[in-house]
């Protein structure tokens, strides 16, 4: 469930996060780090609903349980609290770990990147939660990874619903948790679990069925003020004020085509209370594949307004919405992309070669390529002290460096390099 990365997967892999750092840089977001060690009881407090079992836990140290962290929100939730920090927008790029059984095929390990993007602070409602929204979408375009929809659903809806549908308080959070699977299991099997092993009532589980397999856009918000059942729920008709202000923002921002309200997007995580989405790649282009494969989930989120207080001791509270990139998933649809059009990915970024024709010039390629490394100018040369000319220039070749600088005799005794693009095998001598 781990992997090296040689270096053509290492370049892609730094490409691909340069491109979703630079869209976080340009929201406004400072970077922080937190250690990949916490304290078990730490670790376990961000309460991840069924998925506490993935936590990697570390033998007992010296009389403390330690684990690996599972995700950035957490850790970041605690830095808040500890540092008493009450405004942040923050980006953080790093590794987690998991204990889940690694599916590598579909870009599922066990120690993988996460980049999240948080906005903490008390601010006007849906603001915030929108812009993260807009991140979403810009990275994903900018990505160009194909169709995309991104969906939509707010914590307080979903509890309206299985309130109005009589299920009783303690089931809400494993009700949740089964409504997740709708995306991959048909209505059928969600039942099933409900009834079944989740004890709701069939009664219950058929009304909750009539609102989660609704999804639309404004439209159906306004549909669902007016639902008589759900507008008597406090709840509901909070979230669904603020789904309504969320698609008017979203309109303003122009990406409410990629955007889906969507009744059954519960994520499986207990610690979200308002808004939560995620992104979903429609289809992969691929000509060798009759039928069109979800790729699944490549990023989501959503808001936590409780998890911050847990790590308080005076139980402050700081109001917090992100989203985290699932930078594997895309890692792994780039790699298919890139090994189907056999393009060559370069893995260095040397610029120049320095050359010579002749034997007995070591020294003058060593003082001209310090003067280029001192310049600031990334710049190799081959460790032999009398190549072959050819020998060089075919290096440059299979590296992708686009420039060779040549020094032979001639060219001391004229004062001057000769400048060779290697695709064109134009010189100049300068």
């Amino acid at each position: 469930g781990t992997r090296d990365h040689p270096p053509a997967q290492a370049a892609l892999r730094d490409r691909l996060l340069s491109a979703v750092g630079s869209c976080f840089k340009r929201h406004g977001a400072a970077a922080i780090d937190t250690p990949p060690l916490a304290p078990l009881q730490e670790t376990l407090m961000g309460k991840y609903g069924e998925d506490t079992k993935l936590i990697y836990e570390l033998q007992d140290q010296g009389g403390e349980l330690l684990a690996l962290r599972y995700d950035l929100t957490v850790p970041f939730a605690r830095y808040l609290a500890m540092n008493k920090v009450t405004n942040m927008k923050r980006y953080h790029v790093a590794k987690v770990y998991r204990r889940d059984n690694p599916a590598t095929t579909r870009g599922r390990y066990r120690e993988f990147y996460q980049c999240d993007f948080d906005i903490a602070g008390q601010f006007d409602p849906m603001i915030p939660d929108a812009e993260c929204l807009k991140i979403v979408h810009e990275i994903l375009s900018d990505l160009q990874l194909g169709d995309f929809v991104i969906k939509v659903n707010d914590r307080r809806i979903l509890n309206g619903v299985f309130a109005v549908c009589g299920v009783p308080e303690s089931k809400f959070i494993p009700a949740c948790s089964t409504v997740d699977k709708l995306d991959k299991v048909p209505w059928e099997e969600v039942r099933n679990e409900m009834v079944g092993e989740k004890g709701l009532s069939p009664e219950a589980a058929d009304r909750i069925g009539e609102y989660v397999q609704l999804h639309g856009g404004l439209d159906l918000i306004e549909q669902l003020l007016q639902d008589p059942k759900l507008s008597q729920n406090k709840l509901a008709k909070e979230g669904l004020g603020d789904m309504k202000l969320l698609f008017e923002y979203l309109t303003l921002f122009g990406i409410t085509g990629k955007i889906s309200f969507d009744l059954s997007l519960a994520r499986g995580l207990d610690y979200y209370t308002g808004v939560i989405f995620e992104a979903v790649l429609l289809h992969q282009e691929n000509e060798h594949v009759e039928e069109p494969v979800s790729v699944g989930s490549v990023a989501g989120g959503g808001r936590y307004d409780g998890l911050v207080g847990m790590f308080d001791p005076k139980g402050r509270k700081v109001p917090c919405v992100g989203v985290s990139i699932g930078i594997e998933r895309i890692f792994s649809i780039l790699e298919q992309r890139l090994k189907a059009s056999g393009e060559k990915l370069r893995t260095t970024e040397t610029q120049v070669l320095v050359a010579t024709p002749q034997k007995h010039l070591l020294a003058a390629r060593l003082k001209l390529i310090s003067e280029l490394w001192d310049a600031g100018i990334k710049a190799e040369m081959l460790y032999k002290k009398d190549p072959k000319l050819l020998k060089q220039l075919q290096y440059c070749e299979d590296m992708g460096i686009p420039l060779a600088a040549i020094v032979g005799e001639q060219e001391l005794a004229d004062g001057v390099v000769k400048l060779r693009d290697v695709s064109t095998r134009q010189e100049v001598r300068m």
